[in-house]
């Protein structure tokens, strides 16, 4: 699909990006199935039916129905090594098509952040840091399944209240202004000429009228996206990449900014999705 802003692309983003011309992308920013296992054709399917797998429906809460969330703490041995092999084909793949100084903004979660991290160290990113979405959500502060009144002072783990994005760049030679002159990549655009990009951002959950667009589980929220996307040019020109575009939230945020983007979505269903849903949370 095709815009003039915007291309949507149905494949798997590893086979589209080592088909791809290297060094033609400014920046990347996308959230990549984190368990790998909550997106394969069994546990989609569950997802949809809304009955077991991996996919926890959360309670209703204050009288709202929330979005269902995967539990990777279920992943075994095998499963977080696969991710693991997984990150690091992903992490050669973005150093190929990113222009050098090209930033990745990747959404991760506090059980496997680090994966993420040592897998494009490996393939030879420069980590500049991580962005943390202060965010409260149900993962987390449970007690002991089927053992609740026993351990009523017992959580098993955190209550999560952040989201890490690890900050990565592709090396490059010379210095910031000349990489800056010749790719408009390097660094970060500023929110405003008085503020530099912060790696903290207060976010709410995803409003309700987004998940009305985009009935996607991974849905990030335009506040968020748009502020990501936005640093992530720091020209404000070029194009931003999603391999894994869901929905189409940062394609979305990139339309909403007058940027370029271009999203590669490998499930039909959620490649139709995006396709109706992009112009839409734009437009919000």
């Amino acid at each position: 699909m095709k815009n003039s802003l915007y291309r949507l692309h149905h494949a798997n983003c590893l086979d589209w990006m080592a088909a791809h011309p290297p060094a033609s992308f400014e920046a990347i920013v996308t959230d990549p199935p984190y368990g790998l296992k909550e997106f394969t054709d069994t546990e989609k399917r569950k997802l949809r039916a809304n009955k077991g797998g991996m996919w926890r429906i959360p309670p209703t809460l204050n009288g709202k129905q929330r979005a269902p969330l995967p539990r990777f703490t279920v992943l075994n041995t095998e499963e977080r090594q696969a991710f693991s092999d997984f990150m690091l084909a992903f992490a050669n793949a973005a150093l190929r098509v990113l222009k050098p100084g090209g930033h990745i903004f990747i959404a991760s979660n506090p059980l496997l952040s680090h994966r993420v991290c040592g897998a494009f160290e490996a393939m030879g990113f420069e980590k500049r840091g991580e962005i943390i979405r202060l965010v409260t959500t149900l993962r987390g502060g449970d007690r002991p399944k089927n053992a609740h009144a026993e351990f009523a002072d017992v959580t098993v783990m955190p209550r999560s209240r952040f989201e890490p994005w690890p900050l990565f760049r592709k090396p490059y030679d010379g210095r910031v202004q000349d990489v800056l002159r010749k790719h408009g990549t390097g660094a970060l655009r500023r929110p405003s000429k008085e503020l530099p990009f912060s790696d903290v951002i207060s976010s709410a959950p995803t409003h309700r009228k987004e998940r009305e667009i985009a009935p996607h589980p991974s849905l990030k929220p335009q506040a968020l996206m748009r502020a990501l996307v936005h640093a992530a040019l720091p020209l404000g020109k070029g194009t931003v990449l999603d391999p894994f575009m869901g929905a189409g939230s940062t394609v979305a945020a990139a339309v909403a900014l007058g940027y370029r983007a271009v999203g590669i979505e490998s499930d039909a269903t959620y490649f139709d999705l995006a396709k109706r849903a992009v112009p839409l949370l734009a437009g919000l």
